[in-house]
This record gives C-alpha cells, structure tokens and sequence, in this order.
C-alpha cells in the first residue's frame, strides 16, 4: 500500500479538484488561501506520489443517449486467475461499461452499464456481454436514482 502525507492543505486542494477538476492553478490557489507556484508544487507532489491520479470531468449520459444504469452481478464458470482476468478485461474493454468491480461473495464481478432503456439492456446483453465466454449467472438491477455519486474520497 502506497503511504503518503497528506496534510490538511493537501485535503482543500483535494476537496477543490473533486469538486472541479478544471480549474486554474490561479483559482486554485485563491480558494486554499496559498499563492500560486506553492499550490501548483502541491498538486504536482501529490500527482508524482500517485495521490491524484487523473483528472475528469462528469457526463450526462442521458445527454448522449444512454438515460438508465443498469448493474450486473455476475459468477464465472472458473475462477482461475486466467479466466477472472479475461473476463475483467473484456467487459472493461465494451463502451457502455461504466464501472467493473471484482467482490467477495458468492458473486465474482458487479458492472455498472450506461444503457438505453430496456432495448438497450437487452442489446448490451446479447451482443455484448453473453458474447464473453465463462459466465455462469448473471443477475442485474436497474438504477432508480443516483443518491451520491463521486470518485474519490476526501476527508
């Protein structure tokens, strides 16, 4: 496990590229009360240790026509290490898959899609998913609402 030090100023610039990974190094600055070059040498320390490790931006993927979430919990016929990392890379590999996740359980994988309504579920399932070999059983939800949604955790 990757250790670092991360101090509270740390922990406001992390809050502020959370919130908005697109600002300027300038405005940046004014809203953790630093100048600019000693922030701009804090978010380089914290790219370089792998504390940040992208930046992003939020879509709507209603806006680019995938209005539902569906996700899949889904058990592989093997469990070998071959069989689980084909399977993680082939359904990372499909456009709609927003989000793979290897748990504990007695499921192996649970994979968060962008889908268009039930057609679009049907067709992701068919053509792109029941096409991986090896699973099993696939069980799947779809989303309601999304209650919290962030991609990191900053205290």
């Amino acid at each position: 496990m990757m250790e670092s030090v991360i101090d509270s100023i740390d922990r406001k610039i992390l809050r502020e590229l959370a919130r908005n990974a697109r600002i300027s190094n300038v405005e940046l600055a004014q809203k953790v009360g630093m100048s600019t070059t000693p922030c701009w040498n804090r978010v380089k320390a914290m790219e370089d240790s792998g504390v940040l490790q992208r930046s992003t931006v939020a879509v709507d993927h209603a806006a680019l026509g995938y209005p539902d979430i569906a996700v899949f919990e889904i058990a592989l016929e093997k469990h070998s290490a071959k069989s689980l990392d084909d399977f993680a890379r082939a359904v990372s590999d499909l456009p709609e898959v927003l989000e793979v996740l290897m748990v504990t359980g007695k499921l192996d994988f649970m994979v968060k899609v962008a889908v268009d309504g039930t057609k679009g579920y049907e067709s992701f399932l068919r053509d792109r998913l029941y096409r991986i070999p090896g699973i099993q059983h696939t069980e799947s939800n779809f989303v309601i609402r999304t209650v919290k949604r962030e991609l990191s955790v900053v205290l």
